[in-house]
């Protein structure tokens, strides 16, 4: 990696330290096989990462293990980040019947951890949807590193249904919302949509805290596997600096 320094907004007061910022190495893009990928990342050492997270995940940043990222590539600028807006978010048709279809769960906040129980279900999960794409033969420290960190403030949102594990959400709560990091269940009740259900959730989670957005990442316009994303009325999306409405 390169590095290049950011200085304190000294106008925001949650900004109270220089920040190195890393450019990463060129890898192989993971949504256009012709292409290469590059990230910002916030020094993982610096003093404050929970502090460092709150600002910079409303300015377009996602964390990813230890690691405060977003997307720079130097020919390409597809992935926008993205967020719904819970005071203008509304469930349509669908994502109602899905409501009703899974009301037979329950829901479970519990702390950020390892359990047998988890990394089954995370092995069967990607071994189904990730098949050849390098995550599908993880091992328990794969687990910890890339779903939560030492300095994260992550909850796993457990759905079950006659206490069965089905659906692990795994969620940052952030001074801005809720970040929606990842989310793994089984495929076998793939019927059941349970990764929308697990983001209406979350919305509602959010609702319930007070929190004014739930965030998702990375969105790309026209991508198959970003298209569920635009789906959730209430979706904006960070151009030059300010957060807006998807333009429809």
């Amino acid at each position: 990696m390169s590095a290049n320094t950011t200085q304190p907004d000294k106008s925001k007061p949650d900004q109270a330290q220089v920040i190195k910022v890393f450019v990463s190495l060129e890898h192989p893009c993971g949504y256009y096989p012709d292409r290469d990928a590059q990230n910002l990342v916030l020094d993982p050492i610096a003093e404050g990462q929970k502090e460092i997270y709150d600002s910079a995940i409303a300015r377009g940043f996602r964390r990813g293990g230890g690691h405060i990222y977003r997307p720079h590539c130097a020919k390409c600028n597809a992935c926008v980040a993205s967020r719904i807006s819970v005071k203008h978010f509304q469930p349509n048709r669908s994502q109602r019947r899905c409501l009703a279809a899974n009301a037979d769960l329950s829901v479970t906040r519990r702390p950020a951890a390892f359990s047998a129980e988890y990394f089954d279900l995370y092995q069967r999960y990607l071994a189904a949807r990730h098949i050849d794409g390098g995550m599908d033969d993880p091992d328990v420290g794969d687990f910890s590193r890339f779903l939560f960190s030492s300095w994260s403030q992550t909850e796993f949102i457990e759905f079950r249904a006659d206490g069965h594990l089905l659906c692990v959400a795994v969620t940052d709560i952030t001074r801005s919302g809720l970040s929606a990091v990842y989310c793994f269940f089984d495929p076998a009740q793939a019927a059941r949509s349970l990764g929308t259900f697990a983001i209406l959730s979350q919305i509602e989670l959010a609702r319930a805290a007070g929190f004014d957005a739930v965030y998702l990442g990375f969105w790309i316009d026209g991508h198959e596997k970003m298209h569920y994303k635009s789906k959730f009325r209430g979706l904006e999306i960070l151009r030059r600096g300010e957060w807006c409405a998807r333009p429809q």
